[in-house]
């Protein structure tokens, strides 16, 4: 039998760049306006995980969908 190899070229690389950059930009900046308590920032990293679903929820508001 003959060995089949399968080469897999992945391209999702920057964009991934990007979305970690945008987490850790919004982590910071949510951090930043906790009181510093453990809470308060594990509250603003999960803020910091879905805050571009608000974005794009009101931008829908607003374009009237």
């Amino acid at each position: 039998m003959s060995e089949k190899h399968v080469k897999v070229i992945e391209r999702a690389g920057p964009k991934g760049f990007v979305a970690v950059l945008a987490y850790i930009g919004a982590a910071i900046y949510f951090i930043q306006q906790s009181n510093g308590g453990f809470w308060e920032v594990i509250l603003a990293l999960l803020q910091a995980a879905v805050w571009p679903v608000y974005v794009v929820y009101h931008v829908l508001l607003t374009l009237g969908a």
